[in-house]
């Protein structure tokens, strides 16, 4: 084939540290457009940046000369240094864990729209709650007792 095609979707979760719910109300846009901004900075595709104080859900297409793990880290990493130089949040870190689920293109809209109203159902459930049905739903084996 003298081309590459691909349809490489992730839909990726990650909370901060000890998930203390350090992402104010009053920067958490900025934070998502920043990370969005980032995706598109390392040659992704930002389809969806949302979250609540604790955690943050991406949906984003990558390629594949991309490197899930590499993407995780840079994202992180330079969020980390955005929040605590721009906001001034000097003890804002990520936790080291995340979670990254492929997403067919037509779930696409599905996850865009489940991501785009994360504060309505944080409402109902917490961020536990919502990763062991995610991990569930996705046939992800995990340990309870590594979900905090």
């Amino acid at each position: 084939m003298p081309s590459t095609y691909s349809s490489l979707h992730y839909h990726l979760i990650f909370s901060t540290k000890n998930r203390e719910p350090l992402i104010q109300t009053a920067w958490r846009a900025r934070l998502h457009e920043y990370l969005g901004g980032m995706v598109r900075g390392l040659g992704g595709v930002s389809l969806g940046v949302g979250g609540v104080s604790d955690h943050v859900h991406l949906l984003v297409g990558l390629k594949p000369t991309h490197c899930l793990a590499d993407v995780m880290r840079d994202l992180k990493k330079d969020a980390t240094h955005w929040v605590q130089t721009t906001v001034g949040e000097r003890g804002f870190f990520w936790q080291e864990g995340y979670a990254a689920i492929t997403v067919s293109p037509p779930g696409l809209p599905g996850v865009r729209n489940y991501i785009a109203h994360q504060e309505e159902h944080h409402r109902q459930r917490g961020f536990r709650e919502e990763l062991k049905e995610i991990l569930t739903q996705a046939g992800i084996p995990f340990d309870e007792r590594y979900l905090d």
